[in-house]
């Protein structure tokens, strides 16, 4: 039998008496395209390439590859799935203060 615990809370989910909430995270590295006035055919691509990892230390270089792409997935309980949805990034909430009529 197959037991689920909480990526988040780390309780168990039991499947037979609540939901389990799968969660699927996928990043992407953008590079920005090069502007209109570099003319591409002037452009040595492997050199460039080789100058830029060049550029960075060996435990950077090694980092790179993790940095490219991601795949990541959560199992979640129900109470930690919606805290994920009102607040996916994990963002610090402002605190707010009431005040009272003067």
């Amino acid at each position: 039998m197959i037991h689920y615990s909480c990526d988040r809370c780390k309780r168990r989910i039991d499947t037979k008496k609540e939901l389990r909430h799968v969660v699927r995270v996928e990043t992407q590295t953008v590079l920005d395209p090069l502007s209109e006035d570099d003319p591409d055919e002037d452009r040595d691509h492997l050199l460039e390439i080789d100058e830029l990892l060049d550029g960075f230390e060996r435990d950077e270089a090694d980092s790179l590859a993790d940095d490219l792409a991601q795949q990541l997935r959560f199992d979640l309980c129900a109470e930690c799935y919606r805290k994920y949805l009102r607040n996916p990034l994990g963002m610090a909430t402002p605190l707010r203060v009431g005040f009272g009529p003067n």
